[in-house]
């Protein structure tokens, strides 16, 4: 068998029986084109068609440096034929460690090698997809670190999966980490998966890492996505692979855009104030090339300047601060050591950047999580993953201790949704605008004898639940907000009631069931004391929705809406068929 296989490696390699399909990887915050991950596909009838076979059988067969020479030189040619479409965006290339650790691969992928298909380091990404366990884990981290000094960016592909684990990421820190695409398979659900990849945001979000997940299938998958935070996605539902670089459909991007729109809305419209770029400054850039004396001097003209970005061709590669450049220089022969030396022999290359429409409160968890004396450094703010200004630490806590103030002032703490306050003053601005709307009143049925029986943890985990739920399917532009307790208010058109009140009914249904022990689940209720300390049994908890279309005419203030609505909800608690009452006034 292994005879059969070199054969047919062999006629593979030297056919360049290859070629390269490009899939892309989507930003979730606008639904552009981030980067090409190039996959390689084999063009000659052979039994090795899937390419995690044709690899495997190269390392066997001792033909995996041939073929992963032709796999890249095949990338790199298809995507300069392409240049046209790329704009400025990411290449992936997968590449095991045996590869890149090889001293031949240091040596001729290049800086200068790349120039022939008219493409910068900064621009590739080597995606480590090995499998197996790395025999030498020394040689690879050096192999890693040279490659980073190159400027060339490091992703670990299939968190998650055999020995692509934490030990890994600790060790070699990647620029990216892609998400097993068998964690991402039904974590709409709300399983451990769910926990496991909010976990992760959080944690490439403090390590400023970029998180990408994979095999993305359907639509349901990228709202939670959106949802938790994941800034990068790729998969059939976004885009399938193919020979030409395509951006996502229209309708995907609308889908993306919509999703940001229902998770920040408070008055119907984003809070664009709370992204990075409302405090972000132009400062002054320098190249790789400019003189460390030429620095010095700057700083020493200018006392209030903090540092500066060392950019080329628009991209940051790296920064110069002047508590770095200072600590560099002291000593007895320190400044006559680097004075006519190039800044990049000084710079940081291990800085923040944020995208603009990051928010400024996880730009700060960021910056916080720093080592000590990395902890007051400016942050990089890019655009399209260009230069665009920077933060200092200074301006970077005003602002968010002022949005604290705002969010303490403004927001129910358990769901971070508006609270009692600006519920009043929505409901007041669409009287005042004489025009007709719904307003929903909704809480949990039996919400207390779960709480008493599962515990507050689990009860307000119930809480968030229909929170998320109920921002997930809110049409753009619309409101809802956070009452107190399990009691929340959404208004909307007219036209989207009925379809709201169903969606989110059946999803809280289906997925509140992960809440419950085995046994309660397959009994479907518990056993509780009752409000008169009689043990009674309880049906598992469900939605209650009462809802008014409202003519403005009929409500003369806002006590005069609220009190009705609390009317019709003790009406609709009584039902026991229907789970939401909706009338027209």
């Amino acid at each position: 068998m292994k005879q059969k296989f070199v054969g047919e490696l062999d006629k593979i390699i030297r056919g360049k029986h290859i070629k390269t399909v490009f899939q892309p990887i989507v930003s979730l915050r606008n639904g552009e084109v981030y980067g090409y991950e190039a996959l390689s596909r084999v063009t000659c009838p052979t039994d090795l068609t899937n390419p995690e076979d044709l690899f495997r059988a190269a390392r066997t067969c001792n033909r995996l440096w041939k073929l992963d020479q032709l796999c890249r030189s095949a990338a790199l040619q298809s995507f300069r034929d392409k240049q046209a479409f790329s704009g400025d965006s990411k290449l992936f290339l997968n590449v095991s460690p045996i590869i890149i650790s090889h001293e031949q691969f240091s040596l001729s992928f290049t800086r200068h090698y790349l120039k022939q298909y008219g493409l910068e380091p900064n621009r590739i990404v080597f995606e480590i997809t090995e499998r197996n366990s790395i025999s030498d884990i020394e040689k690879f981290k050096a192999a890693i670190d040279h490659s980073k000094s190159e400027q060339f960016q490091i992703a670990i592909d299939d968190a998650g999966a055999m020995y692509s684990g934490l030990n890994l990421i600790n060790a070699i820190h990647p620029h990216y980490i892609k998400l097993d695409r068998r964690l991402i398979h039904d974590i709409d659900l709300g399983g451990l998966n769910f926990a496991l990849i909010k976990g992760m945001t959080e944690f490439c979000r403090l390590s400023n890492i970029h998180l990408i997940a994979e095999g993305i299938e359907t639509e349901s998958e990228l709202t939670i996505l959106i949802d938790l935070g994941v800034p990068y996605a790729q998969g059939f539902f976004l885009r399938k692979p193919d020979e030409q670089l395509k951006a996502v459909d229209d309708d995907i991007r609308v889908l993306i855009i919509d999703c940001h729109k229902r998770k920040n809305n408070v008055f119907g419209s984003p809070s664009a104030n709370s992204y990075i770029s409302n405090i972000c400054t132009q400062s002054e850039i320098v190249s790789r090339d400019t003189k460390v004396e030429d620095i010095y001097n700057k700083l020493k003209a200018n006392p209030d300047a903090f540092g500066f970005c060392v950019v080329e061709n628009g991209h940051v590669i790296g920064i110069i601060t002047k508590s770095h450049l200072t600590l560099q220089l002291s000593g007895q022969f320190g400044f006559s050591l680097y004075q006519n030396q190039p800044v990049s022999l000084l710079m940081d290359t291990e800085f923040i950047a944020v995208d603009y429409q990051t928010p400024i409160n996880e730009v700060s968890k960021a910056a916080m999580s720093r080592p000590q004396e990395k902890l007051y450094d400016f942050i990089v703010v890019t655009k399209d993953d260009k230069y665009l200004g920077t933060v200092t630490i200074k301006n970077l806590l005003q602002k968010t201790t002022e949005i604290e103030v705002v969010k303490a002032k403004y927001e129910n703490p358990l769901t971070g949704l508006p609270g009692n306050l600006v519920i009043e003053q929505k409901i007041r601005m669409c009287l005042s605008e004489k025009k007709t709307f719904g307003i929903l009143y909704l809480d949990i049925n039996h919400f207390k004898e779960y709480n008493d029986i599962y515990g507050f943890e689990n009860g307000d985990c119930v809480i968030k639940l229909l929170a998320d739920i109920l921002v997930l399917h809110l049409p753009p532009g619309q409101f809802v907000g956070h009452v107190g307790g399990d009691d929340f208010v959404a208004i909307l058109d007219d036209k989207d009631l009925k379809g709201y009140c169903d969606a989110v009914s059946s999803e809280f249904q289906r997925k509140v069931l992960h809440y419950y022990n085995p046994s309660d689940k397959a009994n479907g209720y518990i056993i509780a004391e009752n409000r008169w300390g009689v043990i009674e049994r309880f049906s598992l908890i469900t939605t209650s929705v009462a809802g008014i279309r409202v003519q403005s005419r009929d409500f003369a203030s806002v006590p005069d809406l609220t009190e009705k609505l609390a009317q019709l909800k003790k009406k609709c608690k009584k039902l026991k068929d229907d789970n939401y009452l909706l009338i027209q006034t």
